[in-house]
């Protein structure tokens, strides 16, 4: 059993929110402003917290305040026991039942691979309700917005996080039949330079990677740039270019013949996709069998 806290020893609670907001944005108005307080408001608050440790917080510059190096010293501690508090209160809140698990991953990856196997999901999991956020351009996942990210990393994210990888990010080609044909019969790298080839805006190096790994140089001259994977994907199976694919989000057309690798060279990158969460979530019993479940889906 820990030991007993000394609640004597606490500061006036209540009055953190404005001190953080003040020194944050040196300004007591604009902290009123931000947690729809009056600016007296704001300022008790900080005259409690400067006679409870008998020092001054702030010290005015012109218009601005700024902090003291004894309110520089306190900012720290109360930002870090703020976050601390609300990380508890959303795990708290995120295992109530009634409340969906939120889901962050990337258009791509959420039509492509973690769209179809959501109705197996619900179907063994009928009690939990899901909901899928999606992003277009690149972004780190955020604990705050979802309990479990599907996302890409080129390595591991740090101690506070869970990380499950599912599979390598490799990167291949792919068209349609179609300009397949236009290469011959054994077409080497070097040949795709000679077909239409679409960009993905938020990751403009994937071409160069590749002809990079397969010692061909390659200066970046596509005429069409897109901003997602599946909108590329989009233009392979029209048979207007040829697209670069960065996981396992092309196994049905690949299998039915409507789009075919031109080539067996793919680049091995740095990282893969995986599935994140806060460690301290990682246990709760709905964000366990979404991580087993997919995890279970690895080769499916």
């Amino acid at each position: 059993m820990s030991d007993k806290i000394d609640l004597r020893k606490l500061p006036p609670l209540n009055a953190l929110k404005g001190f953080e907001a003040a020194t944050r944005r040196q300004s007591v108005r604009e902290a009123a402003e931000e947690l729809c307080l009056t600016h007296p408001a704001v300022s008790y608050q900080i005259q409690l917290l400067e006679e409870d440790f008998g020092v001054a917080l702030f010290a005015r510059e012109g218009r601005s305040i700024v902090p003291t190096p004894e309110g520089r010293i306190f900012y720290g501690y109360a930002r870090q026991a703020l976050e601390l508090l609300i990380q508890g209160a959303e795990t708290i809140r995120s295992s109530r039942r009634e409340r969906p698990l939120r889901v962050q991953t990337y258009v791509t990856a959420s039509l492509r691979w973690l769209a179809p196997r959501i109705p197996a999901f619900s179907a063994a999991h009928p009690d939990i309700k899901l909901l899928l956020s999606t992003c277009a351009s690149d972004w780190q996942f955020d604990a705050s917005l979802a309990d479990v990210g599907l996302v890409y990393r080129d390595s591991a994210p740090g101690p506070e996080y869970c990380w499950v990888p599912l599979f390598d990010y490799r990167l291949f080609p792919v068209c349609s039949p179609q300009l397949r044909a236009r290469l011959g019969e054994r077409p080497e790298p070097k040949n795709l330079l000679a077909l239409p080839l679409v960009t993905i805006y938020s990751e403009p190096r994937q071409w160069d990677l590749w002809f990079e790994s397969a010692g061909v140089p390659y200066t970046p001259n596509s005429r069409l740039v897109v901003d997602t994977l599946a909108l590329a994907l989009e233009f392979a199976l029209d048979g207007s270019a040829v697209a670069l694919v960065n996981g396992p989000f092309v196994e049905p057309e690949l299998s039915s013949g409507r789009l075919v690798r031109p080539l067996a060279h793919e680049a091995q990158c740095p990282g893969g996709w995986g599935l994140i969460c806060r460690r301290e979530v990682r246990d709760m019993p709905r964000v366990a069998a979404f991580i087993e479940f997919l995890a279970a889906q690895r080769t499916a």
